[in-house]
């Protein structure tokens, strides 16, 4: 998968091989039983130990198909075509720093219409897999990455799974923290809001506490929070020099009908609102909602909100180098073994920039303290501070 060449598919690598046994390296993709999962584990150990991430990034890509035989193809929203196509999509998790991100787990979304299909036999779908909401995957995902003995880090993700209640509420459950994209239109309430007692009749059950409507939305409250409220911060160094923008950190209610229901009279959680709010424009554009704590400063909540942008990267390297949507198979261990192996080689090309960047402060640490061989420079003495570890 890492040696030159467009096409990442069995046939084209075979063919790119000293023995070109495309027969060997089809029964190892497709017939072989090695365990996906295993193999799966043992990367999230070690990209997690390498790369300490600051961050899991909950995503979905999309693998455009012609057919309607490969495993869990369906008319469905695909990312890669921008639209509704036949395709297959991909949940995945990525352990992510700033500097460094891989994939280390994977789910294949099956659509309802694979619950009961003859297609399922031929496919080798197992008898347990089924129709699972994305969010719902992403959970048993986490769930797995724990059960191997891997520390949670913050999950972010975008509106697609932060406008899903019960994602973050399992979330918190979980005692896990979150900064995840959501739409403007969701339902909120200032901090300051309280349940009220309505008036009893005097007859029947006393009503229980609630809060007034109108409720207002997360919009509403980040414009209302004024132009003294917005914070200009710098999250990263781009290619063009600082990114940077004005933010908004308020801290409101979310008030979905979900999270109403969930326990009638009693107070709803306070939880973060981002809001970036650019030069330029009359009001937020992008919002986040997160349960870190009430003291978490608004650059820590710009820096991981602004954190997902990993993952794109990560989705163009894995499909146009390493041929991640290249395979051509139809089944399921087929698809598992696949996208495993692609994380693999994804993780080793990590792994190697890191060690390399690692490498390159060595020998500028060398060159500081007039230790290195090659050039014996020694820094002058107003310079001395720079003398510490990288």
């Amino acid at each position: 998968m890492m040696l030159d060449g467009k096409r990442k598919s069995i046939e084209p690598m075979a063919a790119r091989l000293e023995d070109g046994d495309e027969q060997c390296l089809q029964q190892f993709v497709n017939q072989s039983p090695w365990s996906a999962e295993a193999v799966r584990e043992r990367l999230a150990r070690r990209m997690s130990a390498e790369i300490a991430p600051e961050a899991w990034v909950i995503d979905d890509t999309g693998f455009p198909k012609f057919g309607r035989m490969s495993v869990g193809v369906a008319r469905q929203y695909c990312g890669a075509l921008g639209k509704v196509g036949n395709c297959q999509v991909g949940v995945s998790i990525s352990a992510v720093t700033p500097q460094a991100s891989c994939p280390i787990d994977w789910r294949l979304f099956l659509p309802a219409v694979w619950d009961d299909d003859p297609r399922r036999e031929a496919c080798r779908v197992p008898d347990d897999a089924h129709h699972v909401p994305k969010w719902k995957l992403a959970l048993e995902m986490i769930d797995e990455l724990i059960a191997w003995g891997i520390e949670p880090a913050p999950v972010l993700g975008d509106a697609a799974y932060g406008d899903v209640t019960e994602l973050r509420v399992g979330l918190e459950e979980r005692g896990i923290d979150y900064v995840l994209d959501v739409k403007g239109a969701t339902s909120a309430l200032p901090e300051a809001a309280t349940p009220q007692q309505p008036d009893w009749s005097g007859r029947g059950r006393p009503p229980a506490p609630r809060y007034r409507r109108p409720f207002s939305t997360l919009a509403d409250l980040a414009l209302a929070a004024g132009e003294q409220a917005r914070v200009e911060v710098t999250w990263r160094e781009g290619t063009r020099g600082p990114m940077t923008s004005r933010f908004v950190a308020v801290r409101v209610r979310p008030a979905n009908v979900k999270l109403r229901h969930a326990d009638p009279g009693g107070e709803l959680p306070v939880r973060w609102l981002l809001a970036e709010w650019p030069h330029g424009k009359d009001a937020p554009t992008d919002f986040w909602l997160s349960n870190l704590p009430a003291d978490t400063p608004i650059e820590d909540l710009v820096c991981l909100a602004k954190l997902r942008w990993r993952v794109e990267q990560d989705y163009r390297e894995l499909k146009d180098a390493l041929g991640l949507d290249h395979f051509e198979g139809r089944s399921w261990p087929g698809w598992q073994h696949h996208v495993t192996l692609v994380s693999v080689a994804h993780g080793f090309l990590t792994l190697e920039r890191l060690f390399e960047i690692a490498r390159e402060l060595q020998q500028l640490l060398a060159c500081w303290q007039g230790t290195c061989p090659t050039c014996r420079r020694r820094l002058p003495p107003d310079t001395a501070y720079l003398r510490r570890p990288p």
